[in-house]
């Protein structure tokens, strides 16, 4: 659901401003079925959506912006799907890190990235290493990530670095450094489009206090008018991080 706001100046907003902006990017299917074109189609059209959403970002002063791409999960879609799918991230990776260093854009992938093929784990590397000195905007691509893997991968790893503590001696504080978003603040504003109201485990853990927008749009459609109404939606809020509310 979304209602009608009044563009506002984004520099208004900015004691207000999320320094951490997740989005699940859905409805690339649906897009293309309305139009009755192929599934590829429409992850094409999310796609260049994705250039722009990012550009969006970085010009109103959001530091962080974390994109679902592609979860443990979506291993389950018809293998055609998938491979094109793939086909899709190696060709934006080929094609994008030119206009992300233009941008000031630090790109990391998250995820289980090893269940990729090498071409793509070496793209992936390549990207990263081409844009780890720009420092507008970090984009955060998640892809074959899930949360519930994000946290056991990181008890894990708790664990490997503390071979003579127990787990009931890991903090809350003593986990968080080994998330794959150690160096991202939590997310402010989670924001998912395609009309569906659940977060699909993304970004469980960095979520716990995030403000929650859905909208209808099916991300392909998803402009920057409407981020600009999420973000105007974020700034009005009360955020008590569990406190109680003023009497």
């Amino acid at each position: 659901m979304h209602f009608f706001v009044p563009e506002p100046d984004l520099n208004s907003l900015l004691p207000s401003l999320p320094q951490h902006i997740a989005i699940i990017m859905d409805g690339n299917r649906r897009w293309a079925k309305n139009r009755f074109m192929p599934a590829a189609l429409g992850h094409a059209a999310g796609a260049r959506r994705v250039r722009e959403i990012v550009k969006a970002c970085a010009e109103a002063g959001v530091p962080y912006l974390s994109l679902f791409a592609f979860s443990t999960e979506n291993w389950k879609r018809p293998e055609e799907e998938v491979s094109s799918l793939m086909g899709l991230f190696m060709s934006y990776l080929e094609k994008e890190v030119a206009s992300m260093n233009d941008n000031g854009v630090r790109l990391r992938v998250l995820g289980d990235v090893g269940r990729f093929s090498a071409p793509l784990q070496n793209l992936i590397r390549q990207a990263e290493a081409q844009t780890a000195n720009n420092t507008r905007i970090t984009l955060l691509v998640c892809a074959n990530y899930g949360g519930r893997w994000d946290m056991l991968s990181a008890a894990r790893a708790w664990q490997d670095a503390h071979p003579g503590q127990s787990l009931h001696d890991m903090t809350e504080e003593g986990l968080s450094p080994y998330l794959s978003t150690a160096d991202a603040p939590e997310v402010d504003l989670l924001i998912r489009t395609g009309g569906e109201s659940r977060v699909s485990n993304f970004l469980l853990w960095q979520a716990a206090y995030a403000e929650l927008f859905f909208t209808d749009d099916l991300w392909p459609d998803f402009k920057q008018e409407r981020l600009r109404e999420a973000m105007t939606w974020f700034a009005k809020r009360d955020r008590r991080f569990g406190s109680s509310a003023p009497l």
